[in-house]
């Protein structure tokens, strides 16, 4: 695989399993020197064999952490924010702590990691942010996804924010905006639904491809987003057509 990311720092939050793990990997095979972060070790253990792989226990909650990840690192040129979490339920069902929480590890996360890396990528006059959203956002009404949808709606609003305000620094900022993806994740909510198969099929059903897509898929548009250097400010939807 041919890419602009030989002799590039990446760092990926998130990076222990789902779509984390797969950009990780797709970027090390890229030519990347990944840093590859997450608050589970376990998970983690299974990049480390890894040669371009350096993995990084971190709590993307803590300032202070964050701070010191990036000081210890120093500059990177490719910033990956990947942490999240899906909670379900309406804005009746929602409990405060539910948004509080989200907006936390869905948004101020990805503020305290781009306040960490821009001074490095300011500094050398060019850098790329990529934040995962989600088409259940402001880009699509998803049911029972509110304080989810929210936050991720935020997401796209900071992208726009940093891309304007750091374009003619040669910083660049988009939003990878998926629709259901294959992850640990999902599949622990499906099982908490009861069904499983039925679950499992309403996903792929509202999906106009018919299945659901694969962690290496969104690796790979995160991929060309490190590498497009013409393009910013933009929120990128990649979901089986749920959005056509």
């Amino acid at each position: 695989m041919t890419s602009g990311l030989q002799g590039k720092t990446a760092f990926i939050t998130a990076a222990g399993q789902g779509i984390g793990k797969a950009t990780a990997l797709t970027f090390a095979e890229a030519g990347a020197t990944v840093i590859a972060t997450d608050i589970n070790e376990d998970a983690l253990a299974q990049l480390s064999s890894e040669a371009s792989i350096r993995t990084l226990k971190l709590d993307v909650l803590d300032d202070k952490a964050v701070a010191a990840a990036f000081a210890e690192i120093g500059a990177v040129d490719v910033l990956f924010n990947c942490a999240g979490f899906v909670h379900p339920g309406s804005v009746l069902e929602m409990q405060d702590g539910d948004l509080d929480f989200a907006f936390d590890l869905n948004v101020k996360s990805m503020v305290r990691t781009i306040r960490a890396a821009l001074p490095g990528m300011i500094d050398r006059g060019e850098g790329c942010i990529i934040n995962m959203a989600s088409v259940a956002s402001s880009m699509k009404g998803v049911p029972n996804r509110f304080a989810y949808s929210v936050t991720k709606a935020a997401v796209i609003g900071l992208t726009k924010s940093v891309a304007a305000d750091y374009v003619a620094k040669g910083i660049r900022c988009n939003a990878i905006c998926p629709g259901t993806v294959e992850s640990p994740s999902l599949q622990d909510r499906m099982r908490a639904q009861g069904d499983y198969e039925t679950v499992r099929n309403a996903f792929k059903e509202r999906q106009p491809m018919g299945r659901i897509g694969r962690p290496d898929e969104i690796a790979g548009l995160a991929l060309y987003l490190a590498g497009a250097t013409y393009t910013t400010g933009q929120a990128y939807a990649i979901d089986g057509g749920w959005t056509i």
